[in-house]
């Protein structure tokens, strides 16, 4: 910053981002110094390396801020767990697999983990067809970013968020699991509903006829 660039001269860039040409370093410093600024070294290794006039305080100040959002950000929105067992009831099932849900649609990325226990491990296929209805439930909510994979006596897979559905939740669209009945999805309810429609329509057809 300022006499601390050593080189001779530089690609001056302004604070506007404008294109100020090939300076050299104490005209390019005495430019910035017009404008109560700073100059600043940004891209040391281009030919000649590019400084720009900015206000290196506000700048680090900036900087700071935005670290600190992003490590808030990736606080929150952890890598969150569930666990199953290859002979899972259907009540914890679906209750495990409920709160999956509640976590994809907060936008946390979920790893399932299938525990095997004693000659179960053996059997990796009871764990994949876990894995599999898993998958089915949550479609629409999630995308598999690493798949199935044998871990010695666990097998694991991780699900991440679809952009789209964290895009409606956070403009406080109705999430799949308050909008049908006992954590079905939207599009589930529709489908479950035509038939009755088609049958209402042909019993109305017969009457006139």
């Amino acid at each position: 910053m300022n006499e601390r660039i050593r080189e001779r001269e530089v690609r001056l860039i302004g604070a506007d981002g404008t294109q100020l040409g090939i300076k050299s370093v104490p005209e390019a410093i005495a430019i910035a110094r017009q404008s109560n600024l700073d100059l600043v070294e940004v891209a040391a290794q281009a030919t000649p390396p590019v400084c720009r006039i900015m206000d290196y305080g506000k700048f680090k100040f900036d900087a700071s801020q935005k670290a600190r959002e992003s490590r808030r950000k990736a606080s929150h929105l952890s890598l969150k767990e569930m666990k199953y067992r290859p002979k899972i009831g259907p009540g914890d099932f679906e209750t495990k697999t409920r709160q999956v849900q509640r976590f994809l649609e907060d936008g946390h990325k979920v790893k399932v983990t299938i525990m095997f226990r004693g000659r179960e491990v053996h059997y990796p296929e009871l764990g994949k067809r876990i894995l599999d209805r898993i998958t089915e439930e949550v479609d629409g909510l999630s995308r598999v970013e690493t798949e199935a994979r044998l871990d010695g006596r666990n097998m694991t897979m991780v699900l991440a968020p679809e952009k789209r559905h964290r895009s409606q939740a956070a403009d406080g669209g109705t999430s799949s699991h308050e909008a049908g009945a006992g954590g079905s999805s939207p599009v589930a309810g529709m489908d479950a509903a035509a038939p009755d429609s088609g049958e209402s329509s042909r019993s109305h057809m017969d009457n006139e006829r």
